[in-house]
């Protein structure tokens, strides 16, 4: 690797690029520089894309340095373990389960934690321990508290972290259930995205202190929050940006097979026919799959894709009991459906779709989360501003 090139995609460069994006400010830029990104990415990769919810095959640093160094210093995240550690490869598993985040997210999602000197912060999620390290670097590492529910992940980040001469609290367990023994803390930050903020992170806060969050309902689409711990308990604030991280654990969803659907039949089985002029195409982007999915609960969708360009959006509820089918074709005006259930589950869809268009199409920026001990509620614009769920019947 000459010189040249090793400028250009070393941490140098990864350093240029950032603050040429406006993602890395300069309370940042001191401990990006300290703490190069290289020091916590393991030998074995799975170099993703930046956008993107895809990974390249594996790369193994003895075997390919060049282009270890090269993915490692690209503002893209990393797949770091799939299938929470049943599957090493080659090639790619089923589920991503831990990564080294996207470097502008990550700077992106530190600036909105607001942090200060002297500021206990806990961070849900310590992956390869990249985020945790360049806390420790700005606040000292024993202001710094990090859980990981996977033991060797956590162990191996640890193990990083000493190297590179920080000794934050590191703990092996539930990061629902936060890290009672340091609180109160003054932050929360978490790595792996939620569909509903857990209480002991609200309770583990305190009054002022912010959590900073990737939040999505379960159809998909999400975004970061950023919210403010009231005195009563309660927390709320708006979405910052978009963004895509591996679910918590404690929070995934199971996923049922279409075929458990249809029981036994083939499709269309005993769905009922109807025709639409919305196109699957328009509620597949993520700020709009964030604003059906607030309103259309304990449903997901899938696409079913064809050689010739054609595929099947299909949807299923969480319950097991509806399900729903949209064919997709170019330069047609009007899309066939099928639906099963008590639950029309493409009529929900359509029905929240229309909302967001009469709402101006809103974005990320212009929703916000409110958390108490009744529950969660999205608004739009203003906290008096809900945004109501598709009703049933």
């Amino acid at each position: 690797m000459t010189a040249h090139s090793e400028e250009e995609t070393g941490p140098q460069g990864l350093v240029s690029a950032l603050l040429e994006k406006g993602a890395l400010t300069t309370e940042w830029l001191p401990a990006c520089n300290a703490v190069p990104r290289h020091l916590f990415v393991p030998e074995v990769i799975w170099p993703g894309r930046a956008g993107m919810n895809r990974q390249d095959d594996r790369v193994i640093r003895d075997e390919e340095p060049e282009m270890w160094w090269a993915a490692v210093h690209r503002d893209a995240p990393i797949t770091t373990q799939w299938d929470d550690g049943a599957y090493t490869g080659p090639g790619r598993g089923g589920i991503p389960s831990s990564s080294n985040s996207m470097p502008s997210m990550v700077f992106s999602m530190l600036d909105a934690l607001a942090v200060e000197e002297g500021h206990r912060v806990l961070e849900i999620g310590t992956g390869t321990g990249w985020n945790a390290a360049l806390l420790s670097h700005r606040l000292g590492s024993r202001n710094v508290f990090t859980v990981e529910v996977d033991g060797d992940t956590a162990r191996e980040a640890h193990r990083r972290l000493n190297d590179a001469g920080f000794d934050p609290v590191s703990v092996i367990g539930d990061g629902a259930e936060g890290y009672a023994e340091g609180a109160p803390y003054d932050r929360v930050i978490a790595t792996a995205s939620i569909g509903r903020v857990p209480r002991q992170w609200i309770e583990q806060t305190k009054p002022g202190g912010i959590i900073v969050a990737p939040w999505g309902p379960t159809y998909g689409g999400e975004a970061v929050v950023r919210l403010t711990v009231a005195g009563d308990g309660s927390a709320s604030g708006c979405f910052v940006g978009s963004s895509a991280f591996m679910r918590l654990r404690a929070q995934r969803v199971r996923r049922t097979h279409v075929r458990e659907y249809l029981g036994g039949r083939k499709w269309p089985a005993n769905g009922t026919r109807s025709v639409t002029t919305l196109s699957p195409d328009a509620v597949g982007d993520w700020p709009v799959m964030f604003a059906v999915g607030v309103q259309v609960p304990g449903a997901f969708p899938w696409m079913e894709s064809y050689d010739d360009g054609t595929y099947t959006l299909w949807l299923r509820d969480t319950a097991v009991t509806s399900w729903a089918t949209a064919d997709y074709e170019r330069d047609r005006e009007e899309f066939e459906v099928y639906q099963f259930g008590p639950r029309r589950l493409w009529d929900e869809i359509e029905t929240a779709y229309r909302w967001w268009e009469e709402q101006g199409k809103p974005g990320f920026e212009r929703f916000g989360l409110a958390v108490d001990a009744d529950g969660e509620r999205v608004w739009l614009d203003h906290p008096g501003h809900l945004v109501q769920p598709v009703r049933q019947g």
